[in-house]
């Protein structure tokens, strides 16, 4: 398995040179940063495939070093921080944190970490090898490689967040998703006002798709939960 790119943002020296020179001793690509800017900077210039984050930075919380990535990337970013408190956790984790390392840690149980992170992205890569196919559900079809939907053989003119939830919705057939899974994966984040871009944005995807919105073929709302796409014989 190749090792990925790891970008390394803490402003500790001592810290990051433990963890920098962990990586080059296991053969890991690495850039580091001391900074939210730097982070942000060197994640949009360098496109890394892991970050292991700081949340106490100069410049910005890492919180919200979290949440500006997600607005473009949905690389796995791992917290590591001295804040222990549950809530300090819940907080990176719903911005958008796929783990959370609280040091004092062991070079061991970074290393574990990474690893865990390294199946995961093998796993995402490998579905998106396989999603490069067509999807068709009773007269829609979407094709995946060239990121185009189409119904009754005509292409359909969406933006791209209502092409991203019908994919969302497609890939999860028959499944209810909830309103903050949605938002998770559209927007990166599960705020009050993301919840009402996506009634919005659902109610304009329907109009697309539905010859009826009172009488949905395709997409089901389940009042309070989420959305569901129907399978269509």
């Amino acid at each position: 398995m190749n090792k990925p790119l790891v970008l390394v943002v803490e402003d500790d020296a001592p810290v990051r040179n433990l963890i920098t020179t962990t990586l080059r001793a296991h053969d890991y690509r690495f850039l580091s940063a001391s900074s939210g800017d730097g982070a942000i900077l060197e994640t949009s210039s360098h496109n890394p495939e892991i970050v292991l984050l700081d949340l106490g930075l100069p410049d910005m919380d890492g919180v919200e070093v979290i949440k500006k990535i997600r607005t473009w990337s949905n690389l796995p970013i791992i917290v590591i921080s001295a804040r222990s408190e549950d809530t300090d956790k819940i907080d990176a984790l719903d911005a958008g944190a796929d783990d959370y390392l609280t040091k004092p840690f062991s070079v061991e149980e970074l290393l574990a970490r990474l690893r865990v992170t390294q199946r995961r992205l093998a796993v995402m890569q490998g579905e998106t090898l396989a999603s490069n196919a067509m999807f068709t559900n009773g007269n829609l079809s979407i094709d995946y490689a060239a990121g185009c939907a189409y119904l009754n053989k005509e292409e359909l003119h969406l933006t791209p967040i209502e092409y991203k939830l019908l994919v969302l919705l497609a890939k999860n057939v028959g499944k209810v998703l909830t309103h903050r899974f949605i938002t998770q994966r559209v927007w990166g984040s599960s705020w009050d006002n993301d919840v009402a871009s996506l009634r919005v944005f659902m109610a304009t995807l329907r109009k697309k798709l539905e010859k009826d919105t009172n009488a949905p073929q395709y997409i089901q709302t389940h009042i309070g939960v989420g959305y569901r796409m129907m399978k269509v014989e």
